[in-house]
């Protein structure tokens, strides 16, 4: 009956720790190398981490978009994104291709990928990813 338990107690400690996943905010974050985001955005989804936007998410920054569902991130009213040309150009593609549809239909509708920023923000942020609860 002991083992029994404490076979529970390890169970739902195990349980417990894989269902809390982190919480990762973004702000300030002006981008980098797009393989060094494409990684961590995968190992974060992977772990099932939910992502904050909380300030600027810029150039491979906005890859959040394809890595982490929609439904687990949220973002603050001072939360964007800063999308553009990539750096070299022959990564561009590749940049695009990490966008879901719906946002590059919106980026298209705004003239495309140059190298000057192209922002959504609040409140047209909020037709793409949810509001984060007020005191969060």
């Amino acid at each position: 009956m002991r083992a029994c338990q404490v076979l529970v107690v390890i169970i739902v400690c195990v349980t417990a720790s894989m269902a809390r996943a982190a919480t990762v905010e973004i702000a300030g974050d002006y981008g980098g190398f797009l393989v060094a985001y494409e990684a961590k955005f995968a190992k974060l989804a992977a772990e099932h981490a939910t992502v904050r936007i909380a300030g600027p998410c810029v150039s491979a920054c906005t890859t959040v978009a394809k890595f982490i569902p929609r439904q687990d991130i949220c973002v603050t009213p001072k939360g964007s994104l800063g999308f553009h040309q990539a750096f070299p150009p022959f990564v561009t593609p590749t940049l695009w291709k990490d966008y879901p549809p719906d946002i590059q239909a919106w980026i298209t509708q705004k003239g495309g990928l140059t190298y000057s920023l192209l922002w959504l923000q609040a409140p047209e942020i909020y037709k793409f990813f949810k509001k984060c609860p007020q005191g969060t």
